[in-house]
């Protein structure tokens, strides 16, 4: 399958390439020439499949330059024991109601079923291809995609990492997360702003010619693992197959009919993975796209009128608060081409805002729905699922949550629940009316005793991890920390 900038169908190239580049050359992302459809008889083959063989097939799929045998021996690496057997682990809230737990890897986050297994995918490029250059991944976070990419390329050869965070826009844990990583090939550099302003800085690096000069002297390329990277995408599209089995197999919903799934999401490529899967012919019914009080892709879908000139809020759920949602232009390109999306970028980078017509509008929103909560609605909701239905989720999981319960309809409802509650300890105690202590770790210790629920291991540790990187940067230092 060939892959083709959304800003130019003529830029095109192989996913092996795709994945190694990360952003097309005029700044575009990466989309397939079309989307692999499956027919059902291949659907019953694979609801049967454990979930890393279920991987290994969807993936095939897409990155057909790959060799099969790898992709079968990559996702089984992925997805064996750092996800202590809960890959795709679909829990019953209530009657109508589930929740795919995304957060038991490695991380604790649902970053981590991209990022264990997008490394593999690029070392594998770079053999494929010939190419001996170091890699140099840059990474822009709102929080979580931070830590799933250093403990993915940690320790790898010939490959570098600098991560880029909004300073005091994470959770605490999320910063500690980073700030402690090991290995001699990462870097961690705090922004003097918000995510918008690293992942501007870090896709103006990309687009930087002189940059790529300069680091050519040096045998260096740049690549990315963010989710504008399509090697971060395609491996989340294998989790709505998987949840779908699984909620058939429990009786939740009855083979071949709809399900609606529920995603929070800032960057919305959690999501697009779903759309994806739909086009490939799963029975998605709707797609909600639930947003905090950042509610710029809300506004989008109700009017078509994208406008991120607001005010940025931080929230409890800071990996959503973004304004600039980097993988709606590869819905944009499907709905409307290539053309009309590359004059929509640039008037979102000229003026901050654009729109798009009621036909593109109507396209779109006959698979997506829309709605956002603020801090006290997640925080309301965070109570109410502990207290009716004995299930913890953390702030993001509760944003869905709440606008899942104004989005339903007759099909179940599945909400994918992104992070573990224990990333942010102190919010969800408060959630919960219970008294809060100062630093994150007592509160981790009380929010066990008061649930009766475990902290993931790999977060109590933190505690005594040493802090590595304290380094806090302004947005127009970013260029300068990635040539370093």
């Amino acid at each position: 399958m060939r892959y083709h900038s959304t800003r130019d169908r003529n830029l095109t190239a192989n996913a092996g390439a795709a994945i190694l580049q990360g952003l097309a050359p005029d700044g575009g992302l990466y989309v397939p020439d079309s989307v692999p459809a499956v027919d059902p008889a291949t659907l019953d083959r694979w609801r049967a499949l454990p979930y890393d063989a279920l991987a290994a097939e969807v993936l095939a799929l897409y990155l057909t330059d790959y060799d099969p045998a790898f992709l079968r021996s990559a996702a089984q690496q992925a997805y064996g024991a750092a996800f202590g057997g809960k890959t795709g682990r679909l829990a019953r809230v209530r009657d109508g109601l589930y929740s795919l737990e995304l957060w038991h890897g490695p991380t604790c986050a649902f970053k981590d079923y991209a990022l264990q297994l997008m490394p593999r995918l690029l070392v594998r490029a770079k053999q494929d291809l010939g190419r001996t250059e170091t890699t140099r991944i840059l990474v822009a976070t709102s929080g979580d995609t931070g830590k799933a990419a250093l403990a993915g390329y940690a320790g790898l050869p010939g490959i570098e990492i600098s991560v880029f965070y909004p300073n005091a826009g994470t959770s605490e844990i999320q910063r500690l997360q980073m700030a402690t990583q090991a290995g001699d090939n990462v870097r961690v550099f705090a922004v003097d702003g918000n995510f918008d302003d690293a992942q501007t800085g870090v896709k103006r690096v990309f687009a930087d010619a002189a940059a790529a000069a300069e680091l050519e002297k040096r045998n260096i390329r740049l690549s990315s693992a963010n989710s504008i990277n399509w090697g971060r995408l395609v491996p989340q599209i294998v989790y709505y197959f998987y949840a779908y089995f699984r909620l058939a197999e429990q009786g939740g919903a009855a083979y071949g009919a709809p399900v609606d799934f529920c995603v929070p999401t800032g960057n919305f490529g959690d999501i697009l993975a779903g759309w994806y899967a739909k086009k490939m012919g799963l029975p998605v019914g709707r797609l909600v796209c639930a947003s905090n009080k950042n509610n710029v892709l809300t506004d989008f879908f109700t009017t078509g009128v994208y406008d991120a000139r607001r005010e940025f809020y931080k929230t409890t759920s800071p990996s959503m608060d973004i304004l600039i949602s980097s993988n709606l232009e590869r819905l944009l390109c499907h709905v409307l081409g290539e053309e009309k999306t590359a004059a929509v970028m640039r008037e979102l980078a000229a003026g901050g805002t654009f729109a798009v017509d009621a036909a593109a509008r109507a396209a779109i929103t006959a698979d997506f729905g829309c709605g956002w909560a603020d801090d006290a609605a997640a925080a309301a909701e965070i109570g109410a699922r502990f207290a009716r239905d004995g299930y913890l989720c953390d702030p993001h999981t509760a944003v869905a949550f709440a606008v899942a319960e104004r989005r339903r309809t007759a099909a179940p409802m599945v909400v994918l629940s992104t992070a573990s509650p224990y990333k942010f300890p102190r919010d969800v105690l408060d959630a919960l009316g219970k008294p809060v202590p100062a630093g994150d770790f007592a509160a981790m210790q009380a929010l066990e005793t008061v649930t009766g629920t475990a902290a993931p291991g790999s977060l109590r540790a933190l505690q005594a991890a040493p802090v590595r990187f304290t380094e806090v940067i302004k947005p127009g230092a970013i260029r300068a920390a990635a040539l370093r």
